[in-house]
């Protein structure tokens, strides 16, 4: 008897407030292409993903903010992220930055816990011009968690949206870049009755793949800009 698939776990992190909400398609396109990307030709249990919406915890957030002790649905979904092989976050942009919801909530995060975890960033904003939060507050915000922050991140401004296939190529060629890097950071999952390789040791400690993926791709993203 082979041994079970492993799935990757996939944990998306949604900060949009409306119902509907242009940040959750966003995630939920992001989302997709994550699962194509990683999908192993089986199409059985190859990834499993949890979609976290903040709004459905805003007065928890609020409440675990206020007394410092975390209550439970908000624990359960700080759990969900320790535990993804790998994360997709996305906010709104209210006035230049993150939303003080997405902040709230990571300001709950156990910095020990997301330790090179690979992060895919993602806003949404009415202008452009705001795409800067995704450098500027998202980045360091991630890289002082010790994530894994990948080199492609998503920004989908109103008109991104606009076009008889539901988005510009822009915005696909974005989401379709970003995905990829994901899945590779990641990884596919062991073949049946096949070990996952060991990690690599250093001088250090042990580096883990998700370590050397992210490597990889900074070193790809430099030779594209040289």
């Amino acid at each position: 008897m082979t041994a079970a698939r492993t799935p990757r776990r996939i944990v998306a992190v949604n900060a949009g407030l409306g119902d509907p909400s242009s940040t959750r398609l966003l995630v939920d396109r992001l989302v997709e292409a994550v699962v194509g990307a990683l999908d192993d030709g089986t199409g059985a249990g190859a990834v499993d993903v949890t979609v976290i919406d903040l709004r459905d915890l805003a007065t928890d957030i609020a409440r675990s903010m206020a007394t410092g002790f975390v209550v439970d649905p908000v624990r359960e979904a700080l759990q969900r992220l320790y535990e993804a092989d790998g994360l997709i976050v996305a906010t709104p942009v209210f006035n230049a930055s993150y939303s003080g919801l997405f902040k709230s909530f990571f300001d709950l995060v156990d910095v020990e816990k997301l330790g090179g975890t690979p992060v895919l960033l993602a806003a949404t904003g009415g202008s452009p011009r705001h795409s800067m939060v995704l450098d500027h507050a998202m980045r360091p915000l991630f890289a002082y968690l010790r994530a894994i922050v990948l080199p492609t991140a998503v920004y989908a401004a109103a008109q991104d949206w606009a076009g008889a296939a539901g988005d510009t190529a822009a915005l696909g060629d974005r989401i379709r870049r970003a995905a990829g890097e994901l899945a590779a950071a990641v990884g596919r999952p062991s073949a049946p009755g096949v070990p996952a390789p060991e990690p690599e040791r250093t001088e250090n400690g042990v580096r883990s793949s998700a370590e050397d993926a992210g490597i990889a791709n900074f070193a790809r993203l430099l030779g594209q800009q040289s």
